[in-house]
């Protein structure tokens, strides 16, 4: 498993099938990249003036991320995406 380091969150993308108002189902090519994912890992946060700040998302949260964020890494058969804290938008209750 991935442990991040400083204010860095690994996310695993949540991939839906997105349909249009008449139900079909639109083909992946024409398709945004996914910007809802779930955390599954928190780094201890970083460090200012000398006291670390913690993070505000936990693991198991949803959250909404900036589109181009991040760098994907494999673990095994797993695809995850490394994220900065700064760049999770919201969290999605």
């Amino acid at each position: 498993m991935l442990k991040p380091l400083n204010d860095r969150v690994v996310l695993k993308v949540v991939e839906e099938a997105e349909k249009t108002v008449g139900g079909f189902v639109l083909a992946s090519a024409s398709q945004e990249k996914p910007q809802v994912a779930e955390v599954v890992a928190v780094g201890p946060g970083k460090f200012s003036h000398g006291n670390r700040i913690e993070p505000a998302v936990a693991v198991g949260d949803r959250v909404a991320f900036e589109k181009f964020a991040g760098n994907e890494v494999k673990d095994g058969d797993e695809t995850y995406l490394i994220v900065r804290e700064k760049e999770i938008l919201a969290i999605i209750d």
